[in-house]
């Protein structure tokens, strides 16, 4: 019998098949059940043209292949076989290698060849239960190669010293990892072409929680496109798509706050900020240093 599919994980698979095309990937493979069930219900087919009245033999046939469309939409576009590298591995630290080593000196999307020094993937605890995700290196990382290192960075490190953590204990990545050039905001191809690799880390690490900093990130993370004040203020049920995850792991919760930039620019938005961080520090059992809870 076909398995059905939760509908937000066949729109990811559909996603994900969609993109694999647009990169040249055309290969998928059915898994063994559903060539079986569909050579099943040829079989039969061919059994019942020799029993049956043509009238008959018409209807049945009918309903028999709606059967066998229903088994390989079900069960051939969205059961995509595409193994990782670091698939298998346990150790976080080795699994966040292999996915940089896959990620390579990366020409997927034309940021390449746009002005950028280098890749830069990430940083910090690969078991940490705190994940920030920013939308992309500025000037300071791509010199640096790594992120959140100029001034929104250094306000990022006292948002998470006021939380009462320190920078080595939560990870720290973005959605696409090479600087756009100007640093504008990265376009939706190249954010598409970049965030797979962003979902893996995630898979990997497996935090409890992942906080998306500004509204691309938060756009990117639950493909939806609402405005940032909309998303802010709960958390969000979160799994990586297009990706496979550790059964044991049932997921993160998801909040949105604003990005360190523009809380340089708009400081007025610091305390905001804070009401994020505090509904996520509430989850996770993080008190507060007093003088920041003052």
């Amino acid at each position: 019998m076909a398995r059905t599919l939760d509908p937000e994980l066949r729109s990811a698979l559909a996603e994900r098949v969609r993109y694999c095309h647009e990169l040249g990937i055309y290969d998928f493979y059915r898994r063994e059940t559903v060539a079986a069930s569909v050579e099943v219900v040829a079989a039969s087919l061919s059994s019942l043209s020799s029993s049956l009245p043509q009238s008959e033999l018409r209807e049945e046939m009918s309903a028999r292949k709606s059967a066998v469309a229903a088994v390989i939409a079900e069960g051939s576009i969205f059961e995509v076989v595409n193994p990782k590298p670091e698939y298998g591995v346990s150790d976080p630290v080795a699994a966040l290698k292999l996915i940089r080593e896959d990620l390579g000196d990366c020409t997927r999307c034309k940021l390449h060849k746009q002005g950028r020094k280098q890749i830069v993937f990430g940083v910090g605890n690969p078991r940490a239960e705190l994940m920030f995700v920013g939308e992309g290196p500025g000037a300071d990382e791509d010199a640096q190669g790594e992120p959140f290192v100029g001034r929104a960075g250094q306000l990022l490190n006292n948002m998470i010293k006021a939380m009462g953590l320190q920078r080595e204990d939560v990870y720290i990545a973005n959605v696409v990892k090479c600087r756009p050039p100007g640093n504008r905001t990265p376009e939706p191809d190249e954010c598409e072409t970049c965030s797979p690799f962003l979902m893996r880390q995630i898979a990997v690490i497996k935090p409890k929680v992942v906080v998306a900093l500004g509204a691309t990130a938060a756009k990117n993370l639950l493909a939806m496109n609402s405005s940032l004040a909309d998303l802010r203020g709960r958390f969000y049920d979160f799994k990586p798509g297009g990706v496979r995850a550790d059964a044991s792991w049932p997921g993160a919760r998801l909040a949105v706050t604003y990005h360190p930039a523009y809380l340089l620019r708009d400081p007025r938005q610091k305390g905001e900020a804070w009401k994020d961080l505090q509904m996520v520090m509430k989850y996770l059992g993080i008190e507060p240093p007093k003088k920041a809870a003052e």
